[in-house]
């Protein structure tokens, strides 16, 4: 018998009591974490999440978004959920737009949001990179978003993605007022 200390262990009874390495709590969730495409039966989950982030219970507003990227979204809308234990803890939408402003084809994400309670764990991350796989299988190569300047909060996420300020600027004038 012999060896070093780096050997195998001669015995099965030996590799038992190897000590195994333990998968952190952060990483269990990780791999228990699904990106898919919504369901109707996920919509009330949705909504609550959004209105525990904004304040506002949108439910009409929902299913439109619905109707729109998650029935009739294929190939070019996309409503994706991420689910973990069996609830969603987090939803992106977006689509590819092309030609508007005079941009080529781009995949525009225009809503984006993680429960509070399961932040910092790498779902948005996972939920950005199944809409840039979606975008990137129909040939898009740019990503794009908008969002509000005092919301750190998202313009923080988006920078630790690798997004940065775009040659877009965007204009607003409120309705009704004077040039």
């Amino acid at each position: 018998m012999g060896g070093t200390d780096d050997a195998e262990p001669a015995t099965a009874a030996a590799a038992v009591r190897r000590p195994r390495a333990r998968r952190s709590p952060a990483r269990a969730a990780d791999a228990a974490l699904r990106v898919r495409p919504v369901r109707q039966t996920d919509l009330p989950e949705v909504i609550a999440l959004d209105a525990t982030v904004t304040g506002l219970h949108k439910a009409d507003y929902w299913q439109r978004v619905y109707r729109r990227y998650g029935v009739a979204g294929q190939g070019l809308r996309h409503f994706l959920v991420a689910e973990a234990e069996g609830r969603v803890v987090g939803f992106v939408i977006g689509e590819v737009r092309d030609w508007e402003f005079g941009s080529p084809p781009c995949g525009w994400v225009f809503a984006i949001d993680v429960d509070p309670r399961a932040r910092q764990r790498g779902i948005g991350t996972r939920l950005l990179a199944g809409m840039r796989e979606r975008f990137e299988r129909v040939g898009v190569d740019m990503l794009r978003t908008l969002l509000a300047r005092e919301n750190t909060l998202l313009l923080s996420f988006f920078r630790s993605q690798g997004m940065t300020a775009g040659r877009l600027i965007p204009l607003e004038i409120r309705i009704g007022d004077a040039p």
